[in-house]
């Protein structure tokens, strides 16, 4: 069964006056378990579709089914539901309460899944964290932690209620070469796990990540094809890793 169903989605703001035509006409189909790269230039839709996605925001016209249940016509606390539970959203800025640990931010979705009983919060928000690699971070607070650190304990949050779907929007656009790499090995391992990625991005070079491409223009759907020459995260990094050894003993070699 499809994850998602997308058909003929148009998206419609008014600023005044001014009619802007977001999206227009949108067929989309996302499978359990596929790794699916959005792109666009800045205005090109790309962000509005994940809200759609997302159930953060309803089209004007089009149905959009989630795993063969219409969306369009669920009440708020059945869209809330599905936010909280069966999709994990990731964004650029981290979103993380800076007074709160680590743990603190990862359960922090429990307090509003009304399935889950208090009692299993701290277990569940330990082994999310164990899934990213940061269990022995999860007493830090974020200025505390580095970049990639923030970001891998942002995805631990969206991964805290057993998402079928992540949602990342641009998440390593505030991060050098080697921890974006980094946080791309992440995201190809849970995808491995059968979770469905999709990843909203402007840089091609990410793009590469994911086994395919749906690329955006105008509120248009102008491509989606499967991924040719699909890089591997873990190679990446460890060739940024590589480089950078190579740089740093070189450079010690010199002052010597």
């Amino acid at each position: 069964m499809d994850n998602i169903n997308l058909k003929g989605i148009e998206k419609t703001y008014y600023m005044g006056d001014v009619e802007v035509r977001a999206l227009r006409g949108i067929d989309l189909t996302v499978e359990k378990g596929e790794f699916v790269a959005i792109m666009g230039a800045s205005g090109s839709g790309k962000s509005t579709l994940m809200n759609i996605i997302g159930c953060l925001d309803t089209p004007t016209k089009g149905s959009y089914s989630l795993n063969g249940t219409l969306v369009n016509d669920m009440k708020k606390n059945r869209l809330a539901d599905i936010r909280n539970g069966m999709i994990g959203f990731v964004f650029q800025g981290f979103n993380l309460l800076s007074r709160s640990t680590a743990l603190e931010n990862v359960t922090m979705p429990l307090l509003y899944n009304r399935t889950q009983h208090i009692s299993s919060h701290k277990a569940k928000g330990i082994k999310a964290l164990d899934m990213v690699g940061l269990k022995d971070r999860m007493k830090h607070e974020p200025n505390q932690m580095s970049g990639g650190q923030q970001q891998r304990v942002a995805i631990a949050r969206a991964l805290i209620n057993e998402p079928a779907i992540i949602l990342a929007d641009e998440p390593t656009g505030n991060l050098d070469s080697k921890t974006s790499s980094e946080i791309m090995v992440l995201f190809q391992q849970l995808n491995e796990k059968g979770i469905t990625i999709i990843l909203v991005t402007h840089e091609s070079e990410l793009a590469l990540y994911a086994k395919r491409v749906v690329v955006l223009k105008d509120g248009l759907k102008i491509k989606d094809e499967p991924v040719k020459n699909r890089k591997s995260a873990s190679k990446e990094y460890k060739n940024i890793s590589s480089r950078e050894e190579k740089f740093l003993n070189g450079n010690s070699s010199k002052e010597v």
